[in-house]
Protein backbone atom coordinates (compact mmCIF):
# COMPACT_ATOMS: atom_id res chain seq x y z
CA UNK A 1 0.00 0.00 0.00
CA UNK A 2 1.59 3.18 -0.76
CA UNK A 3 1.76 6.04 1.48
CA UNK A 4 -0.42 9.13 1.21
CA UNK A 5 1.08 12.04 0.26
CA UNK A 6 0.96 14.68 3.41
CA UNK A 7 -2.13 17.34 2.84
CA UNK A 8 -1.40 20.78 1.19
CA UNK A 9 -3.11 22.34 4.50
CA UNK A 10 -0.35 20.34 6.80
CA UNK A 11 2.49 22.27 4.92
CA UNK A 12 4.31 24.83 6.26
CA UNK A 13 7.12 27.22 6.25
CA UNK A 14 9.31 24.90 7.40
CA UNK A 15 8.29 22.34 4.76
CA UNK A 16 8.95 24.87 2.06
CA UNK A 17 12.50 26.02 3.22
CA UNK A 18 13.66 22.39 3.82
CA UNK A 19 12.66 21.23 0.20
CA UNK A 20 14.11 25.35 -0.93
CA UNK A 21 17.32 24.39 1.35
CA UNK A 22 17.22 28.49 3.24
CA UNK A 23 15.82 29.00 6.17
CA UNK A 24 12.64 29.77 7.86
CA UNK A 25 13.05 33.66 7.73
CA UNK A 26 13.71 33.72 4.13
CA UNK A 27 11.06 31.99 3.04
CA UNK A 28 8.67 34.46 5.06
CA UNK A 29 10.61 36.98 3.70
CA UNK A 30 9.61 35.69 0.33
CA UNK A 31 6.18 34.90 0.88
CA UNK A 32 5.68 38.89 2.29
CA UNK A 33 7.22 40.58 -0.77
CA UNK A 34 10.55 41.27 0.66
CA UNK A 35 12.37 42.57 -2.64
CA UNK A 36 15.79 42.02 -0.06
CA UNK A 37 15.54 38.32 -0.84
CA UNK A 38 17.99 38.08 -3.85
CA UNK A 39 16.33 36.46 -7.12
CA UNK A 40 17.81 33.63 -7.41
CA UNK A 41 16.79 32.60 -3.65
CA UNK A 42 13.24 33.85 -4.32
CA UNK A 43 13.18 31.35 -7.65
CA UNK A 44 14.43 28.35 -5.29
CA UNK A 45 11.55 29.44 -2.57
CA UNK A 46 8.89 29.77 -5.17
CA UNK A 47 9.99 26.42 -7.29
CA UNK A 48 9.81 24.61 -3.69
CA UNK A 49 6.21 26.53 -3.65
CA UNK A 50 4.76 25.27 -6.77
CA UNK A 51 6.18 21.38 -6.06
CA UNK A 52 4.26 21.72 -3.32
CA UNK A 53 1.01 22.73 -5.34
CA UNK A 54 0.12 25.20 -2.51
CA UNK A 55 -2.15 28.29 -3.55
CA UNK A 56 -0.31 30.96 -1.60
CA UNK A 57 -3.82 33.15 -1.49
CA UNK A 58 -5.71 31.05 0.91
CA UNK A 59 -2.32 30.60 2.95
CA UNK A 60 -2.21 34.48 4.58
CA UNK A 61 -5.51 35.76 6.45
CA UNK A 62 -5.50 39.20 5.18
CA UNK A 63 -7.71 38.88 1.77
CA UNK A 64 -8.56 42.40 0.75
CA UNK A 65 -7.78 44.29 -2.60
CA UNK A 66 -8.15 47.36 -2.98
CA UNK A 67 -9.12 49.16 -6.14
CA UNK A 68 -7.62 52.59 -6.54
CA UNK A 69 -9.56 55.14 -8.44
CA UNK A 70 -7.04 57.84 -10.03
CA UNK A 71 -6.14 60.90 -11.01
CA UNK A 72 -10.50 61.47 -11.33
CA UNK A 73 -12.89 63.89 -8.91
CA UNK A 74 -15.68 61.49 -9.48
CA UNK A 75 -16.20 57.77 -10.18
CA UNK A 76 -17.20 58.44 -14.31
CA UNK A 77 -20.24 56.61 -16.17
CA UNK A 78 -17.76 54.20 -17.66
CA UNK A 79 -15.62 53.33 -14.79
CA UNK A 80 -18.60 52.44 -12.30
CA UNK A 81 -19.20 49.26 -13.79
CA UNK A 82 -15.75 48.33 -13.42
CA UNK A 83 -16.13 48.36 -9.64
CA UNK A 84 -19.40 46.13 -10.03
CA UNK A 85 -17.47 43.59 -11.68
CA UNK A 86 -14.42 43.62 -9.56
CA UNK A 87 -16.56 43.74 -6.59
CA UNK A 88 -18.64 41.07 -7.97
CA UNK A 89 -15.44 38.41 -8.14
CA UNK A 90 -14.26 39.42 -4.74
CA UNK A 91 -16.91 38.63 -3.13
CA UNK A 92 -17.71 35.36 -5.10
CA UNK A 93 -13.99 34.81 -3.88
CA UNK A 94 -14.58 35.54 -0.35
CA UNK A 95 -12.01 38.63 -0.80
CA UNK A 96 -12.70 42.12 0.58
CA UNK A 97 -12.38 45.06 -1.72
CA UNK A 98 -12.02 48.71 -0.39
CA UNK A 99 -12.17 51.73 -3.12
CA UNK A 100 -9.84 54.58 -2.90
CA UNK A 101 -9.85 58.04 -4.78
CA UNK A 102 -6.10 58.53 -5.48
CA UNK A 103 -4.32 61.75 -7.22
CA UNK A 104 -1.25 62.59 -7.83
CA UNK A 105 1.06 64.32 -10.61
CA UNK A 106 2.13 62.05 -13.98
CA UNK A 107 5.23 64.55 -13.55
CA UNK A 108 6.44 63.65 -10.33
CA UNK A 109 9.43 61.18 -10.44
CA UNK A 110 8.73 57.81 -8.74
CA UNK A 111 10.20 57.88 -5.94
CA UNK A 112 8.90 61.43 -4.55
CA UNK A 113 5.52 59.66 -4.64
CA UNK A 114 3.94 59.01 -1.92
CA UNK A 115 0.89 55.90 -1.71
CA UNK A 116 -1.72 55.85 0.30
CA UNK A 117 -1.26 54.31 4.23
CA UNK A 118 -3.50 51.33 2.95
CA UNK A 119 -1.93 50.49 -0.11
CA UNK A 120 1.28 49.91 2.08
CA UNK A 121 -0.47 47.69 4.81
CA UNK A 122 0.55 44.30 3.63
CA UNK A 123 -1.10 42.60 6.64
CA UNK A 124 -4.50 44.37 5.29
CA UNK A 125 -4.22 44.13 1.40
CA UNK A 126 -2.78 41.88 -0.25
CA UNK A 127 -3.14 43.65 -4.33
CA UNK A 128 -4.12 46.96 -6.03
CA UNK A 129 -6.12 47.12 -9.11
CA UNK A 130 -5.22 50.16 -10.63
CA UNK A 131 -8.54 52.06 -12.38
CA UNK A 132 -9.19 55.69 -13.51
CA UNK A 133 -6.56 57.25 -15.04
CA UNK A 134 -2.60 56.38 -14.37
CA UNK A 135 0.73 57.58 -15.16
CA UNK A 136 3.76 55.19 -15.51
CA UNK A 137 5.96 56.96 -12.09
CA UNK A 138 3.03 55.10 -9.88
CA UNK A 139 3.21 51.70 -12.24
CA UNK A 140 7.16 51.83 -11.55
CA UNK A 141 6.60 52.39 -7.80
CA UNK A 142 4.53 49.76 -7.16
CA UNK A 143 6.65 47.70 -8.82
CA UNK A 144 9.86 48.74 -7.17
CA UNK A 145 7.55 48.32 -3.96
CA UNK A 146 6.64 44.73 -4.18
CA UNK A 147 3.41 45.49 -4.61
CA UNK A 148 1.12 43.64 -6.63
CA UNK A 149 -1.07 45.15 -9.13
CA UNK A 150 -3.27 44.91 -12.22
CA UNK A 151 -3.91 48.26 -14.38
CA UNK A 152 -6.40 49.19 -16.88
CA UNK A 153 -4.38 49.58 -19.79
CA UNK A 154 -6.73 52.06 -21.94
CA UNK A 155 -5.95 54.75 -19.30
CA UNK A 156 -2.30 54.62 -18.85
CA UNK A 157 -0.73 57.96 -19.57
CA UNK A 158 2.98 57.82 -22.00
CA UNK A 159 2.40 54.30 -21.87
CA UNK A 160 5.67 52.44 -22.28
CA UNK A 161 6.17 48.63 -23.36
CA UNK A 162 9.11 47.99 -21.12
CA UNK A 163 7.44 47.97 -17.65
CA UNK A 164 6.08 44.25 -16.66
CA UNK A 165 2.79 44.18 -15.11
CA UNK A 166 -0.33 42.69 -15.52
CA UNK A 167 -2.69 44.61 -18.04
CA UNK A 168 -6.56 44.49 -19.32
CA UNK A 169 -7.31 46.57 -22.09
CA UNK A 170 -10.85 47.18 -23.81
CA UNK A 171 -10.18 47.25 -27.59
CA UNK A 172 -11.29 50.24 -28.87
CA UNK A 173 -8.47 50.55 -31.59
CA UNK A 174 -10.32 47.63 -33.14
CA UNK A 175 -13.56 49.64 -32.21
CA UNK A 176 -12.46 52.75 -33.59
CA UNK A 177 -11.18 51.16 -36.84
CA UNK A 178 -14.37 48.86 -37.37
CA UNK A 179 -16.97 51.88 -36.96
CA UNK A 180 -14.89 54.16 -39.05
CA UNK A 181 -14.89 51.63 -41.63
CA UNK A 182 -18.54 51.38 -41.10
CA UNK A 183 -18.89 55.37 -41.94
CA UNK A 184 -16.94 54.69 -45.15
CA UNK A 185 -19.15 51.72 -46.10
CA UNK A 186 -21.54 54.50 -46.21
CA UNK A 187 -20.02 56.29 -48.47
CA UNK A 188 -18.42 59.19 -45.93
CA UNK A 189 -15.32 59.99 -46.97
CA UNK A 190 -14.98 63.81 -44.99
CA UNK A 191 -14.92 62.11 -41.41
CA UNK A 192 -13.53 63.86 -38.65
CA UNK A 193 -12.31 62.48 -35.06
CA UNK A 194 -13.28 64.80 -32.21
CA UNK A 195 -11.76 64.32 -28.77
CA UNK A 196 -8.64 64.94 -27.09
CA UNK A 197 -5.76 63.08 -27.54
CA UNK A 198 -3.30 63.87 -25.08
CA UNK A 199 -5.63 61.60 -23.05
CA UNK A 200 -5.19 57.77 -24.22
CA UNK A 201 -8.85 56.72 -24.50
CA UNK A 202 -8.77 59.09 -26.96
CA UNK A 203 -5.71 58.69 -28.07
CA UNK A 204 -6.31 55.14 -28.91
CA UNK A 205 -9.71 55.74 -30.70
CA UNK A 206 -8.23 57.89 -33.05
CA UNK A 207 -5.31 55.22 -34.03
CA UNK A 208 -7.90 53.22 -35.04
CA UNK A 209 -9.78 55.63 -36.78
CA UNK A 210 -6.90 56.53 -38.40
CA UNK A 211 -5.75 53.16 -39.29
CA UNK A 212 -8.96 53.06 -41.03
CA UNK A 213 -8.59 55.81 -42.89
CA UNK A 214 -5.12 55.15 -44.29
CA UNK A 215 -6.55 52.03 -45.47
CA UNK A 216 -9.29 53.45 -47.41
CA UNK A 217 -6.57 55.97 -49.01
CA UNK A 218 -8.45 59.27 -46.75
CA UNK A 219 -6.82 61.78 -44.63
CA UNK A 220 -7.60 61.58 -41.07
CA UNK A 221 -8.97 64.78 -39.93
CA UNK A 222 -9.21 65.77 -35.63
CA UNK A 223 -10.52 68.56 -34.15
CA UNK A 224 -8.18 68.49 -30.85
CA UNK A 225 -9.84 70.01 -27.86
CA UNK A 226 -7.19 69.88 -24.72
CA UNK A 227 -9.95 69.28 -21.76
CA UNK A 228 -11.07 66.76 -19.39
CA UNK A 229 -14.64 67.56 -19.78
CA UNK A 230 -15.44 65.19 -22.31
CA UNK A 231 -18.88 66.74 -23.01
CA UNK A 232 -17.02 70.23 -23.54
CA UNK A 233 -15.03 68.32 -25.85
CA UNK A 234 -17.11 67.35 -28.20
CA UNK A 235 -19.18 70.71 -28.15
CA UNK A 236 -16.13 72.91 -28.27
CA UNK A 237 -14.77 70.80 -30.58
CA UNK A 238 -17.85 70.45 -32.99
CA UNK A 239 -18.02 74.23 -32.63
CA UNK A 240 -14.59 74.43 -33.98
CA UNK A 241 -14.37 72.33 -36.93
CA UNK A 242 -17.66 73.86 -38.33
CA UNK A 243 -16.46 77.22 -37.57
CA UNK A 244 -13.16 76.25 -39.37
CA UNK A 245 -15.17 76.19 -43.07
CA UNK A 246 -14.16 72.48 -43.72
CA UNK A 247 -15.77 69.71 -45.65
CA UNK A 248 -17.62 67.04 -43.10
CA UNK A 249 -20.01 64.65 -43.56
CA UNK A 250 -19.30 62.22 -39.98
CA UNK A 251 -18.09 63.12 -36.96
CA UNK A 252 -16.12 60.32 -34.80
CA UNK A 253 -17.00 61.02 -31.29
CA UNK A 254 -13.65 59.67 -29.04
CA UNK A 255 -16.75 58.77 -26.50
CA UNK A 256 -20.36 58.88 -25.72
CA UNK A 257 -20.25 62.10 -23.67
CA UNK A 258 -18.25 63.90 -26.56
CA UNK A 259 -21.13 62.57 -28.55
CA UNK A 260 -23.49 64.41 -26.78
CA UNK A 261 -21.18 67.98 -26.75
CA UNK A 262 -21.34 67.11 -30.43
CA UNK A 263 -24.90 66.63 -30.75
CA UNK A 264 -25.50 69.87 -29.17
CA UNK A 265 -23.23 71.69 -31.81
CA UNK A 266 -24.69 70.57 -34.43
CA UNK A 267 -28.30 71.48 -33.21
CA UNK A 268 -26.85 74.97 -32.53
CA UNK A 269 -25.59 75.30 -36.09
CA UNK A 270 -29.65 74.08 -37.33
CA UNK A 271 -27.89 70.93 -38.42
CA UNK A 272 -29.72 67.97 -38.31
CA UNK A 273 -28.33 64.06 -37.20
CA UNK A 274 -27.55 62.03 -39.85
CA UNK A 275 -29.22 63.93 -42.36
CA UNK A 276 -26.95 66.78 -42.75
CA UNK A 277 -23.83 65.08 -40.66
CA UNK A 278 -23.11 61.52 -38.85
CA UNK A 279 -22.41 61.30 -35.83
CA UNK A 280 -21.01 57.96 -33.84
CA UNK A 281 -19.35 57.68 -30.39
CA UNK A 282 -17.25 55.06 -28.08
CA UNK A 283 -17.92 52.95 -25.21
CA UNK A 284 -21.77 53.04 -25.41
CA UNK A 285 -22.46 54.95 -22.09
CA UNK A 286 -24.90 57.27 -23.43
CA UNK A 287 -26.11 55.57 -26.91
CA UNK A 288 -29.17 54.29 -25.95
CA UNK A 289 -30.65 57.82 -24.45
CA UNK A 290 -29.13 60.35 -26.71
CA UNK A 291 -32.01 61.55 -30.10
CA UNK A 292 -31.68 60.01 -32.52
CA UNK A 293 -29.83 56.71 -30.69
CA UNK A 294 -26.53 56.76 -31.46
CA UNK A 295 -24.43 54.44 -33.29
CA UNK A 296 -21.38 53.65 -31.23
CA UNK A 297 -18.52 51.28 -29.92
CA UNK A 298 -19.80 48.72 -26.92
CA UNK A 299 -17.36 48.06 -24.37
CA UNK A 300 -17.84 45.08 -21.47
CA UNK A 301 -16.44 47.51 -18.38
CA UNK A 302 -18.23 45.02 -15.83
CA UNK A 303 -16.39 41.99 -17.43
CA UNK A 304 -12.84 44.18 -17.39
CA UNK A 305 -13.74 44.50 -13.66
CA UNK A 306 -13.85 40.82 -12.75
CA UNK A 307 -10.92 39.85 -15.31
CA UNK A 308 -8.90 42.57 -13.67
CA UNK A 309 -9.58 40.70 -10.28
CA UNK A 310 -9.29 37.32 -11.65
CA UNK A 311 -5.08 37.97 -12.80
CA UNK A 312 -4.38 39.91 -9.62
CA UNK A 313 -5.55 36.71 -7.79
CA UNK A 314 -3.39 34.90 -9.95
CA UNK A 315 -0.67 37.10 -9.46
CA UNK A 316 -1.09 36.49 -5.72
CA UNK A 317 -1.45 32.98 -5.76
CA UNK A 318 1.73 33.14 -7.96
CA UNK A 319 4.13 35.96 -7.78
CA UNK A 320 6.76 34.56 -10.30
CA UNK A 321 4.75 33.55 -12.99
CA UNK A 322 4.89 35.74 -16.63
CA UNK A 323 2.90 38.97 -17.02
CA UNK A 324 -0.24 38.97 -18.56
CA UNK A 325 -1.40 40.85 -20.77
CA UNK A 326 -5.56 40.08 -21.79
CA UNK A 327 -7.76 42.21 -24.32
CA UNK A 328 -11.48 41.92 -24.32
CA UNK A 329 -13.19 42.92 -27.64
CA UNK A 330 -15.60 45.10 -28.40
CA UNK A 331 -18.92 45.25 -30.12
CA UNK A 332 -19.83 47.57 -32.80
CA UNK A 333 -23.91 48.93 -32.43
CA UNK A 334 -25.65 50.07 -35.23
CA UNK A 335 -28.50 52.50 -34.18
CA UNK A 336 -30.00 55.81 -36.08
CA UNK A 337 -27.24 58.68 -35.78
CA UNK A 338 -25.30 57.32 -38.78
CA UNK A 339 -26.64 57.36 -42.36
CA UNK A 340 -25.51 57.27 -46.12
CA UNK A 341 -23.02 60.16 -47.17
CA UNK A 342 -24.97 62.93 -48.57
CA UNK A 343 -23.51 66.64 -50.17
CA UNK A 344 -20.42 67.07 -48.01
CA UNK A 345 -20.92 70.16 -45.94
CA UNK A 346 -18.38 72.72 -46.28
CA UNK A 347 -19.57 74.94 -43.07
CA UNK A 348 -19.40 78.78 -43.94
CA UNK A 349 -21.59 81.56 -42.69
CA UNK A 350 -24.27 80.20 -45.27
CA UNK A 351 -23.89 76.32 -44.36
CA UNK A 352 -24.13 75.61 -48.01
CA UNK A 353 -23.43 71.99 -49.16
CA UNK A 354 -20.46 71.38 -51.54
Amino acid sequence: MKKSSPKKDKIGLREIAAAAHVSVPTVSRVLNGNNSVAPQIQKMVMDAIAKFDIDLSQRNKAKSLVFLLGNRAMVPAFHSPILIGADACCAARGWDLFFLSFSYSQQVPWKELHLPKIVQRRDLVRGVILAGTHSTNLLKLLTQKGIKFVVLGNNIIDERQDLQQDVVFSDDIQGGQDITRYLISLGHRHIWFVGNSRLPWFARCFEGYSRAMSEAGLTPHQSNIDSEDNTAIGYLGTKSLLASGDSVTAIFAGNDPTAHGAYKALREAGLRIPDDISVVGCNDTLGSVLYPALTTIKEFPEQLGRLMVELLLNRIAKPDREPQIVTIPTEFIKRDSAGLARASLHIGSDKTPQ
